[in-house]
């Protein structure tokens, strides 16, 4: 009984390979035949334009090695979603052969791929991720700096509700400001939400300032790795964060625009 990973081994390559040796030693003895030679006559000869015919099958010979490579390291299969930025590469493995990699793109086109050139270039395969049945939300907020300031202490009271601390323990602690406690709600937000994974890595983080403001990132993994759900779940997230940012006196930063023309300054 074949094994559920034996269905998905490349051995279209290897069958074409077995297929040239065939006809290579048919064509030998049926040389030998014709010329009323012995057939080890003409694999001396073979020997003396070995040269030409490395030139010849140079790309099936490297076929060959990269196929035995790729899936003795089980590094792709038919079924697995890869992207290859240099050629132009992203979607479903949908054949393996001796020579190339058959790739039918998300847009619906097809690239082919010598098999060669995913061992020797980087490329990303996402079955870890399909396996994991988790899919990673990353995005970032720029909140304007300018917006960023303590709390007064009339308002201490209402961020700890907003964002889940309690008033007696953040009074122990000093003064602090409204992105502390936005960041704070989005952590509950996150935790709280029943598409997102609770035992995978999800923070909320500030990352280094820019001129265009200061990127406030979402990092957490949704439930499911269906390309439709999964971008409702991430656009659910970051729409309720932008939506819930002016209830901190915060603002995002965006390039300065005319009301009246409709042009950017």
């Amino acid at each position: 009984m074949k094994s559920p990973s034996s269905l998905h081994k490349p051995i279209k390559g290897y069958l074409q390979v077995v297929n040239i040796f065939s006809y290579s030693i048919g064509i030998i003895v049926i040389l030998s035949i014709i010329f009323d030679k012995d057939p080890s006559y003409f694999l001396t000869g073979i020997g003396a334009i070995a040269a030409v015919l490395l030139i010849v099958f140079k790309d099936s010979l490297l076929g060959l090695v990269a196929g035995i490579q790729l899936s003795a390291n089980d590094m792709v299969k038919i079924g697995d979603w890869i992207t290859v930025p240099g050629k132009n590469a992203d979607g479903i493995v949908s054949d393996i052969s001796l020579n190339t990699v058959k790739v039918e793109n998300f847009d619906k086109t097809i690239t082919f791929i010598p098999s060669y050139t995913l061992v020797s270039e980087a490329f990303v395969n996402w079955r870890g991720m399909e396996l994991s049945k988790a899919r990673r939300i990353r995005r970032s907020l720029l909140v304007d700096i300018s917006s960023i300031r303590f709390v007064k202490d009339d308002e201490i009271e209402k961020m700890c509700e907003l964002s889940g601390l309690k008033v007696a323990e953040n009074e122990q602690k000093q003064r602090e400001t409204n992105l502390f406690f936005f960041r704070k709600y989005c952590e509950r937000y996150l935790k709280n939400h029943p598409f997102i994974r609770q035992d995978l890595t999800l923070m909320v983080r500030e990352l280094q300032p820019t001129p265009t403001g200061l990127p406030i990132e979402i990092y957490c993994f949704s439930k499911t790795t269906e390309w439709k759900s999964y971008e409702d779940i991430q656009a659910d997230v970051i729409e309720h964060f932008v939506s819930l940012i002016p209830v901190f006196g915060l603002r995002l930063y965006q390039n300065p625009i005319n009301i009246e023309t409709g042009n950017h300054e």
